[in-house]
């Protein structure tokens, strides 16, 4: 479990010492929109999404997860090379493609591995000590970004070339350092996704997957967190700081509020999630300074700390042992669609009539998830 955090943490404070610069990147060096930074974003996160529903299924046919997740964080680090060869769009859509691919192939296995080596009794608690490691990956990319920034005259490139180094690193500790139990849950008799397979995921599960899916069309790409800080008037070698102050609160709070999930209730705190999301999109939309847009993005990340590991324990008390994998995936099929529309529509609504508009919109959509969440049947219905 621990060193399954540290592969996350590496892989993590890589990905952001790239993503935190690469709107600032596509706008200000390559000559991209705000519309084209939306559909990268979307196309990337959507095929990541899709990816986990066949590796979530493989992983559980063939009864291991660690050839899968080696599999898919070693392409991950393979493709560090493409974002400071870019000179263009399209490569940073290639290279954006790519690295999804890898993300989609490792999550789910990870996330059932997890579940796996975990009691059910601590799960939720669990998920949250995952997360808050990834999320420390998360909170130092951005940190080590702006400082190359500053050291190198915002030399993009450079800092994308160094980013390469802590993703090799991940890729030896799985290698190393990740072990799978001796015991594992008995494998499917057949190829997970078939009809008589999926009909095993009863309609408890099926309705969480509804609601992540409409709670994830209110939560487009982090990338416009970063392009609202640079319309604000954020020197673009400090926009990473916005992403800082996202990941200090997401990694501070998963924990704690996975541990609170495991006594309180899941659905509590998705409804105090559901709150801080639309928090943070009404300060986003009536930002008129800097300050207030790093508050907005913090608030961001408390409700990322509040919902993201709580849906991934309320998957696995949700799915059948040996199909935790397959489940895992076909929530991600949903909520990568969502993701994809999403941030489309993100960037078409900034583009169109404004920044404001884009974050008015999410707050509007995150309301109406409250209602989804109670169209959720409670484990024992």
């Amino acid at each position: 479990m621990i060193a399954l955090g540290f592969v996350s943490m590496l892989m993590d404070l890589s990905s952001e010492m790239i993503h935190s610069l690469l709107p600032a990147f596509l706008v200000t060096v390559v000559g991209a929109s705000a519309l084209s930074v939306g559909v990268i974003e979307g196309i990337a996160e959507a095929t990541a999404s899709f990816g986990r529903v066949f590796s979530g299924a493989l992983s559980d046919r063939i009864g291991a997860r660690k050839p899968l997740i080696l599999t898919g964080y070693g392409l991950a680090a393979i493709t560090r090379p493409l974002f400071p060869l870019a000179t263009g769009a399209g490569t940073v859509l290639l290279a954006r493609f790519v690295d999804r691919i890898g993300k989609g192939i490792r999550t789910a296995p990870r996330d059932a591995l997890v579940a796996d080596i975990t009691p059910a009794e601590v799960r939720g608690a669990a998920y949250g000590l995952r997360q808050s490691m990834d999320t420390v990956g998360a909170f130092l990319g951005p940190l080590v970004a702006v400082g190359l920034m500053a050291a190198s005259g915002d030399h993009f490139r450079l800092v994308f070339w160094i980013a390469g180094v802590p993703a090799a690193v991940a890729v030896l500790v799985i290698i190393f350092g990740v072990r799978e139990p001796v015991v594992r849950t008995p494998r499917p008799t057949r190829w997970p996704i078939t009809r008589s397979e999926i009909a095993r995921l009863d309609r408890r599960f099926w309705a969480l997957a509804g609601f992540a899916g409409v709670l994830t069309l209110a939560r487009f790409s982090e990338a416009f967190l970063l392009l609202r800080a640079q319309d604000l008037g954020l020197a673009v070698r400090y926009v990473p700081l916005v992403l800082i102050a996202m990941n200090v609160a997401y990694a501070a709070s998963a924990f704690p509020f996975g541990f609170l999930a495991d006594r309180l209730g899941p659905r509590r705190l998705l409804v105090l999630s559901i709150l801080f999301l639309v928090a943070a999109d009404i300060t986003l939309a009536t930002a008129g300074a800097v300050w207030v847009g790093m508050v907005g993005a913090g608030i961001w990340g408390l409700h990322m700390g509040a919902s993201q590991g709580v849906i991934s324990a309320m998957v696995a008390d949700r799915a059948p042992n040996d199909l935790r994998g397959t489940a895992f995936g076909m929530l991600s099929l949903v909520t990568g669609g969502g993701l994809l529309v999403a941030s489309v529509l993100a960037g078409a609504l900034w583009a169109s009539v404004g920044p404001s508009a884009t974050f008015i919109a999410g707050a509007g959509v995150a309301t109406g998830s409250l209602l989804c969440l109670a169209l959720v049947p409670h484990p024992g219905d």
